[in-house]
């Protein structure tokens, strides 16, 4: 049920109907209100789900001995399970506190495998842990028309460009201060 909502709300946009999901999900009305009272419920839980496997890809990416390859598959398994696509939703519904608390959890573990990639002079020293966050959610944007593999390979070739732009040294000086954790965190409302 959780993939089938997190498929709708992602193609369909996230006033879908609940109708939508449990049609794809394969369940009743009732199935879907007996789990998730509301809309906002449900799409607090997907937020969750996402973080959790944030955190998950960024542990996995430290636990690589490379900081580059570390850090090139913390990137691609989050665009793989598209942990930014919910970004879009940011404002519209409560944070709540295990939300809070789960996003420091991904935002931490991220920031140390940024870390570690900065101290081994592979990643662009101007170049942040937001930076990379902000880049998964628009590779986690579904691309117009129905998904198919010409879609798949278009965005492989791009994230491959996208990842060569993040290695030192950096042939281009990024333009602009980088983003701050307060508006990046300000887009979902105040912490608790």
């Amino acid at each position: 049920m959780l993939r089938a909502a997190h498929e709708v709300f992602t193609t369909q946009g996230f006033d879908a109907p609940v109708s939508a999901i449990a049609k794809a999900a394969g369940v009743g009305m009732g199935s879907l209100y007996r789990r998730y009272r509301t809309k906002e419920e449900l799409l607090q839980r997907l937020c969750l789900i996402a973080m959790e496997r944030a955190a998950a890809a960024a542990q996995d990416g430290l636990a690589e001995a490379d900081p580059w390859d570390g850090l090139v598959l913390y990137i691609r398994t989050c665009v793989e399970f598209r942990s930014g696509a919910l970004a879009p939703i940011a404002g519209t519904i409560e944070v709540t506190a295990e939300m809070w608390r789960l996003a420091r959890l991904a935002e931490e573990t991220a920031d140390r495998l940024v870390t570690r990639a900065h101290e081994a002079g592979v990643l662009r020293s101007d170049v942040t842990a937001l930076d990379i966050s902000l880049l998964m959610e628009q590779f986690s944007r579904p691309a117009p028309g129905p998904p198919d593999e010409e879609h798949r390979k278009v965005r492989e070739r791009l994230l491959t460009v996208a990842l060569d732009g993040l290695r030192a040294p950096g042939a281009t000086r990024l333009p602009g201060d980088p983003p701050s954790v307060e508006w990046y965190e300000g887009r979902w409302g105040k912490a608790p």
